[in-house]
């Protein structure tokens, strides 16, 4: 740090695929020449940060924006609900393609993120040992996810306690807070935009490109897979206007994520709070990096002189 600089944190909130919105709040910080000092993030928000710190944003940022629907299936391992629809293991892979930094010890830009004890509902901070469980265990969206054994304790998504860690980063001892909350507005957004998809001709188009994804992801299986693979295929072909299990639970999560929120700010406010708009971005639109990357970008932009003025 330069004599007389402020530390700067960032609260990179959760989000699931919205948070590629991060990649583009970091990008208009560094060419602005805006140091980042400290990060709290929780759940898509703690591999961010951590990926950022470590040095491999760009590797990063590259990754985001050649993800199509296809490379994203090849990433999920699905297994038979027990404890979630998916293992993860193929998750932390995607923190070690960017970045040779396993521990939280050894990351040049210090890092916390958040989790939450499914059993006791504690809010856990994640700060030494191996950064790639960490994330895994910050991330592990319930039903989705299935959650990770960290020292006794079954861990799950930090964004059920915490969305945008505001008091993690100020503890850390951060002086000008930058906050970026990615749930912002977005259910009833989502209803609206699903209100014009149902009024466009093309629900055979959508089936048929969902049946495909479906396809793609249990090719890999043997005949249980298949009998898996038939049944959400009977799903996506009942009516559109009754949501399917994965909706349920992301908009279940995002509601409660933004009340949390607001209940939060108002008692920990941030010093500049990034609120970028993607309503129609889900859980797992991991392919709409190039839209969630500007929108961060430009949301960031837009307050880019108040920034200055604080730091």
């Amino acid at each position: 740090m330069k004599s007389g600089e402020r530390k700067i944190g960032l609260a990179l909130g959760s989000g699931a695929a919205r948070g590629w919105a991060h990649i583009g709040v970091l990008q208009a910080l560094e060419e602005e020449n805006i140091p980042v000092h400290l990060i709290a993030g929780t759940s898509i928000g703690s591999y961010v940060g951590a990926v950022y710190s470590s040095g491999g944003f760009d590797s990063l940022k590259e990754f985001a924006l050649s993800i199509d629907r296809k490379k994203f299936l090849s990433y999920i391992d699905v297994v038979f609900p027990r404890s979630g629809l998916i293992n993860g293991k193929n998750a932390t892979k995607l923190y070690s393609m960017h970045s040779n930094i396993i521990r939280f010890e050894n990351l040049p830009i210090p890092v916390k993120m958040i989790a939450t004890d499914m059993n006791t509902g504690e809010k856990l901070i994640l700060e030494e040992g191996n950064i790639p469980e960490a994330i895994r265990a910050s991330c592990s969206i319930p039903g989705i996810l299935t959650p990770v054994k960290i020292q006794n304790r079954w861990i799950i998504d930090g964004g059920l306690i915490d969305p945008v860690p505001v008091s993690v980063v100020k503890s850390m001892g951060a002086q000008c807070v930058i906050a970026v909350d990615l749930n912002s507005g977005v259910i009833d957004k989502q209803k609206k935009k699903e209100r014009e998809i149902n009024n466009k001709p093309n629900r055979k188009q959508r089936l048929a490109e969902k049946s495909e994804m479906i396809n793609q992801l249990f090719s890999k299986y043997d005949q249980a897979g298949k009998l898996m693979r038939n049944k959400l295929n009977q799903w996506f072909k009942q009516s559109e206007s009754s949501p399917h299990i994965i909706n349920i639970i992301g908009s279940s999560i995002s509601i409660m994520q933004e009340q949390i929120t607001k209940k939060n700010l108002e008692i920990d406010s941030p010093d500049i709070l990034i609120q970028p708009q993607l309503p129609e971005v889900k859980m797992f639109d991991f392919d709409q990096a190039e839209k969630s990357i500007n929108e961060g970008f430009n949301c960031t932009m837009k307050k880019i002189e108040s920034i200055k003025n604080l730091v």
